[in-house]
């Protein structure tokens, strides 16, 4: 899988750093993903905010559902994290 959406990827990753570097690290979750989303918003990135899949177990639809944080150029997905700091 190497080389998977490389690009989209290391924008993603740009895009979390300029987040951080202008917000910094102890805000709610919330403030990150807003910003998150003014980011792809300007840099015209393909996104969706909040979906929720479907988890197929031995072909049966479990009741739990996955949240994603976002979609990204349809395929990757996103979830953030906020922690006042890392041990």
């Amino acid at each position: 899988m190497e080389g998977y959406r490389e690009q989209e990827t290391y924008k993603i990753i740009g895009i979390c750093m300029e987040v951080h570097r202008i917000l910094g690290p102890g805000l709610l979750e919330i403030v990150y993903k807003d910003a998150l989303e003014m980011e792809f918003k300007l840099n015209n990135i393909l996104y969706q905010r909040e979906k929720e899949f479907s988890i197929d177990y031995k072909g049966e639809i479990l009741r739990s559902k996955f949240n994603a944080d976002f979609t990204v150029c349809e395929d990757i997905v996103f979830r953030s994290k906020s922690s006042k700091r890392i041990l």
